[in-house]
């Protein structure tokens, strides 16, 4: 990925100081950049309102075989957004809105009981690490006692998530949901995923006791998934914030915010916080999708999302092919050679991902 990332920047730094060079279909790369943006987060806010209404489900009836049907839906709703992760870095609309959505790793006791055997019974720099929302009608928040009696969207959006500006206490998003629907995974390094029963959100046959506010919880972070995203397809329509921000930008800052985006992706996030970090470190807390063991598939679609932006193609969820003027295209001719360098970083690292998927 470092070669990938190099000549990514080098572009980037050649487009800004270089844009009267550009004669390739510039304006068709803005449009077609957008269109694709637009779409991606479109087909997440489809595949995140499935996932909400599988929860839905689940809580309507809570057999094993709905907590499973949810499991999946919340799967497919990752595979979509990973994709999108791509438009972060260059786009600060983007990017002061993915915490909502994504952030991690998160200290789960914030959140529900946890085994304190794995997951500790402290942390220096974290007051909430064992607060358990789910078990407490009100929680200390430095000199401020909040009252958590019923649990809504705004609570844990407005009051909860990274109180005390503390980054794991994470309290919306995927990770959320996904701590709920499979709990821990205490096997460390070994297979297996979270193995959360049905029956902890069971009214009639409680395990784990506070079932009710076990599913207010869930249904709460689910909503919140479904609303969040709507505010970023909004963004990206016409006229929308991220939308009229890159269209304001000159031709050689909207291909650096381009390339920004795939290099600080590809790189410092993927290759370096959500790989190298956990690899060093043998930790399975930097394990992006701890709960569920998903986290291959996640990376997996970084990748893809990267390669559509590149090439300026995207398949919908649909079948739908948008396809149009994109960066590679500008690259092909200000910088040929670079050019095929980077296509050829980007099959290898897609034919690696498809290993480290088989493997997992």
């Amino acid at each position: 990925m470092k070669r990938l990332h190099n000549f990514l920047l080098s572009t980037a730094c050649f487009a800004l100081t270089s844009t009267a060079a550009v004669s390739a279909d510039t304006s068709g790369v803005r449009s077609n950049y957008v269109q694709i943006a637009h779409a991606m987060f479109e087909d997440t806010l489809v595949a995140n309102v499935a996932m909400q209404s599988a929860v839905d489900r689940f809580l309507a009836d809570q057999s094993a075989e709905n907590l499973q049907t949810a499991r999946v839906a919340w799967k497919a709703a990752r595979k979509q957004y990973q994709q999108t992760e791509v438009f972060r870095f260059g786009n600060s609309v983007v990017d002061d809105w993915e915490g909502r959505l994504n952030a991690w790793p998160l200290d789960e006791g914030l959140i529900d009981y946890v085994d304190s055997g794995a997951y500790g019974r402290t942390a220096d720099e974290n007051p909430l690490f064992q607060a358990n929302i789910v078990a407490n009608t009100s929680v200390q928040i430095g000199p401020k006692v909040v009252d958590t009696s019923a649990i809504t969207p705004e609570l844990i959006a407005g009051e909860l998530h990274e109180a005390l500006d503390v980054e794991a206490n994470v309290a919306t998003g995927y990770h959320a949901v996904e701590f709920m629907l499979w709990g821990q995974d205490l096997n460390g390094t070994g297979p297996g995923a979270g193995d959360r029963q049905a029956s902890d959100f069971d009214l009639d046959d409680c395990t784990n006791r506070n079932c009710d506010r076990r599913r207010d919880y869930l249904k709460a972070a689910a909503d919140l998934v479904v609303t969040d995203t709507e505010e970023m397809v909004a963004a990206w329509s016409d006229g929308g914030d991220a939308s009229v921000d890159f269209g304001n930008k000159s031709d050689g800052e909207a291909l650096s915010t381009i390339l920004t985006g795939i290099a600080g992706l590809s790189y410092g996030e993927l290759a370096g916080d959500r790989i190298n970090m956990g690899l060093t470190l043998h930790d399975t807390e930097e394990e992006h999708d701890c709960f569920s063991d998903n986290t291959h598939n996640s990376h997996y679609f970084n990748q893809v999302g990267m390669m559509s932006v590149w090439n300026g193609q995207y398949e919908r969820m649909s079948g739908e092919i948008i396809a149009g003027a994109s960066v590679a295209d500008v690259a092909s001719e200000l910088a040929p050679d670079g050019k095929a360098s980077m296509d050829a970083a980007m099959d290898e690292v897609l034919a690696n991902m498809n290993i480290m998927r088989s493997t997992a």
